[in-house]
């Protein structure tokens, strides 16, 4: 699984980066609490929420569908899901035309994918 480790952190710096940019941009606008109705600072934080809010559960259950399915479902689901929240990131802040569009699909897609995965491989377990 070294390659989803990889994808995870760097899901978690791409937090760190959309976290500092918040704190740039809030402390260049003196906009401390909220958006303060800017809307450079609205698309900021709902970049960075975004990705707080999808990124654990999807990467929570790409690991463990994971522990059913070997190296390259993980692998590619993680990756997938990398290259998904850099665009949506990306696309949020105006940097990538459809990036907000190709990235809510793309980590729509790989949740789904890997939540139906893990169901499909559970239903074959004992349990006792």
């Amino acid at each position: 699984m070294p390659v989803f480790f990889v994808c995870a952190g760097l899901i978690g710096l791409l937090v760190v980066a959309l976290t500092m940019h918040v704190g740039r941009l809030r402390g260049r606008k003196k906009i401390f609490l909220g958006d303060g109705g800017d809307p450079e600072m609205l698309a900021a934080i709902r970049a960075h929420a975004n990705l707080v809010e999808f990124a654990p559960i999807c990467l929570l259950v790409i690991y463990l569908a994971g522990g059913f399915y070997g190296f390259w479902i993980p692998a590619v689901l993680s990756a997938v899901l990398l290259v998904s929240r850099a665009l949506h990131a990306g696309g949020m802040l105006g940097v990538i035309p459809m990036g907000r569009m190709l990235g809510a699909v793309g980590t729509t897609i790989i949740l789904t994918v890997a939540s139906i995965l893990l169901v499909v491989a559970s239903m074959g377990e004992r349990q006792y």
